[in-house]
């Protein structure tokens, strides 16, 4: 009687959706040889460890900066080389990452393969917020903007990766960090439309003066390759934090609630599909996604599991194969649209 647990638990993870989406983990790595390596979590600027240099000081209070929502907390990375750091980095929960402010392009290089890694290979969907990366991929935030006035002081990009990680933890799931202003930015470099336009469609995040303030130019990661595996929703960063979300609220939950306690009947299969459609659809409901959502037994890769197994399904119907036995495995399936924010619009005047 306890498979109704996992119901329970999906509808909680969507009914969070909106506050997890707003509050986000930052992940800042400090180059500090003298002190002990190792992670530590900060919940805010009053919580920052005692020793740290004053760029490395100053640059961990950015992280706090936030967006229309503060940061959950930040995540404390002390080493004494980039590459002993992201040995942390698998096991310590974060949303963005960000470099130490004085990396370089041979470290950069390391930390988006890692990533990439991460994502990619292992199924730990988290962000990098770096300076100057052509990673070409969702999970790279190539940040590109330097000379950054801020009273007296001018950042590059690499120093300003934090604020701009915290910047884009801090924004609600519900919107996007497009033209999200940063008040306490007096000046960047000036860009015309096109040569903006022309940064943005390279994968660049950059922030620019629209003659009034600095403000975020459109919130896109450093994909640019786009085609049947990944399409242009892919590039938007609000679009990949639901996607990230989505994947990661399904796994852990599957892992911890259902994988390995239940029989793998059909009627417990429904259920899980049953679960996994309610939460969809409370996300509907937050207008994270679009309307149409559809959760079922995955037909194709049931049949082909089956097929390898010597049984043949020419004379099976589509009923008989969706209860069919499949061992240990559960092959599911599940089709929805997520809403991105309104960032174009097209008004015709006429008088």
């Amino acid at each position: 009687m306890g498979l109704p647990n996992i119901l329970i638990e999906f509808k909680s993870k969507a009914s969070t959706a909106i506050k997890r989406g707003e509050r986000g983990i930052v992940a800042v790595m400090l180059i500090e040889a003298e002190m002990d390596a190792g992670v530590t979590k900060v919940e805010d600027i009053t919580q920052i460890p005692e020793g740290l240099t004053e760029d490395n000081k100053a640059y961990l209070e950015r992280a706090f900066y936030g967006g229309s929502m503060p940061v959950k907390y930040v995540q404390v990375i002390l080493t004494d080389t980039v590459e002993n750091g992201l040995k942390f980095l698998e096991v310590t929960k974060f949303d963005y990452f960000v470099a130490p402010p004085t990396v370089t392009p041979e470290e950069v290089t390391k930390i988006i393969t890692f990533i990439k890694t991460l994502r990619d290979n292992k199924g730990i969907k988290v962000k990098a917020v770096l300076p100057n990366a052509e990673a070409d991929h969702e999970g790279i935030i190539n940040f590109t903007t330097s000379d950054i006035k801020v009273g007296e002081k001018t950042y590059s990009a690499a120093e300003y990766c934090s604020r701009m990680a915290s910047l884009l933890a801090g924004t609600p799931l519900s919107v996007s960090a497009t033209y999200y202003p940063l008040s306490e930015v007096d000046d960047v470099p000036k860009f015309t439309k096109s040569e903006l336009d022309e940064k943005i469609n390279g994968g660049e995040l950059v922030i620019f003066h629209d003659g009034e303030k600095v403000k975020v130019a459109r919130a896109v990661n450093s994909l640019v390759t786009v085609g049947q595996t990944k399409s242009e929703d892919y590039k938007s960063i609000k679009i990949v934090d639901i996607m990230d979300m989505i994947y990661t609220d399904i796994k852990t939950t599957c892992e911890d609630v259902y994988i390995g306690k239940f029989a793998n009947s059909y009627d417990n299969k429904c259920l899980l599909i049953i679960s996994i459609q309610a939460y969809l659809e409370a996300l509907r409901d937050e207008e994270l996604l679009d309307q149409n959502i559809v959760t079922g037994i995955d037909l194709e890769t049931q049949s082909n599991y089956l097929k390898g197994k010597g049984i043949d399904t020419s004379e099976m119907t589509e009923q008989e194969i969706k209860e069919a036995n499949t061992g240990t495995n559960v092959f599911l399936t599940s089709s929805y649209k997520i809403l991105n924010a309104i960032e174009d619009i097209s008004v015709k005047f006429y008088i």
